[in-house]
């Protein structure tokens, strides 16, 4: 079944935690594909170079079909394993996740290094919060100027997103609706226009629901 709706974090941040006198912190960012998941890890490091260890856990995709994860030079499942199964967890994608650990003049065992990545990740989701992302279809239609703005208004009765309007002899009206709604929209169309008027799909994004 194609899939139509995902969840990712609903904006950018990041949240710092103390284990065992070592600093973590978790930097959370969206992203479309593993180049912008790799910029941001590029990023963080540079910004934080200071920062002993930069782990790293990434998935993208609506379909969750791209992950990875680095440990940073920290011991093998200690770093980037424990913050992936975090975003595993809460079904997320399209994010990438940078843990930075600071050195407080405390060894740690890998047990304290796991703990403090995950709390750091789980501190991080909870103060960036989720979002659920939307499969919308882009659809265009031409119809006479008297009556696309009934058009308008049924269509955004039903939920649709207007996106514009054009006027060249007759109006040309964009908007964007899920796809299971299509057939709604074409009856609405059909209606108005006694058969006439014709909804073309032109496309596809995906949106933040409410957004």
């Amino acid at each position: 079944m194609p899939i139509t709706s995902y969840l990712t974090v609903a904006r950018d941040g990041f949240a710092e935690i103390e284990e065992g006198r070592s600093r973590f912190r978790c930097t959370l960012a969206r992203v479309s594909d593993e180049g912008g998941a790799r910029a941001v890890v590029d990023q963080v490091n540079k910004q934080h170079w200071d920062a002993r260890h930069h782990c790293t856990a990434m998935i993208v995709g609506p379909d969750r079909g791209y992950e990875s994860a680095s440990d940073g030079g920290e011991p093998p499942g200690t770093g980037g394993a424990p913050m992936l199964e975090e975003l595993r967890g809460r079904e997320l994608t399209d994010l990438v996740a940078v843990g930075s650990r600071w050195f407080g003049g405390e060894f740690l065992g890998s047990g304290q290094l796991t703990a403090g990545y995950a709390e750091a990740t789980r501190a991080a989701l909870d103060e960036v919060g989720t979002v659920e992302r939307v499969l919308q279809d882009l659809c265009e239609v031409e119809i006479d100027i008297a009556a696309v703005g009934r058009l308008e208004h049924d269509l955004r009765s039903r939920g649709a997103r207007v996106l514009g309007v054009d006027y060249t002899g007759e109006a040309l009206l964009r908007f964007a609706i899920p796809p299971l709604a299509r057939g709604v929209a074409e009856d609405i169309v059909d209606d108005l226009t006694s058969g006439t008027g014709r909804l073309r799909v032109i496309g596809q994004r995906w949106v933040d629901a409410g957004g």
